[in-house]
């Protein structure tokens, strides 16, 4: 997985990355100030609905009758993709993440 090191507009580390499904993904330092923290997820929740259910609506389906299709989601609407992690909670994960690393499995 190729990784893309930036900085955000505000100086906060940046990695960039695609994920297995080809969604875009992050992991960037959190700017929160009273402990050290990452924000880790997609970019974007990339919302969709089924065209059938769309027609049903009357919401816009590109031509498509079956299968996902966009869902358009007001602006005002904040659509939460990413954790934010501490520390310790990322010391808490990471078992969790070696053995799937080294099994393929999650841990009993």
């Amino acid at each position: 997985m190729e990784v893309n090191k930036t900085t955000t507009q505000r100086g906060f580390d940046l990695n960039e990355f695609i994920d297995r499904s080809g969604c875009a993904c992050s992991v960037q330092k959190s700017s929160l100030a009273t402990e050290d923290a990452i924000w880790f997820g997609v970019n974007d929740s990339d919302p969709k609905i089924m065209a059938t259910d769309a027609m049903k609506q009357g919401l816009p389906t590109g031509g498509k009758t079956c299968g996902w299709v966009p869902y358009e989601v007001p602006k005002e609407v904040l659509m939460n993709t990413h954790m934010q992690l501490t520390q310790d909670q990322v010391k808490d994960l990471l078992p969790i993440l070696q053995h799937f690393a080294e099994t393929g499995e999650l841990p009993e």
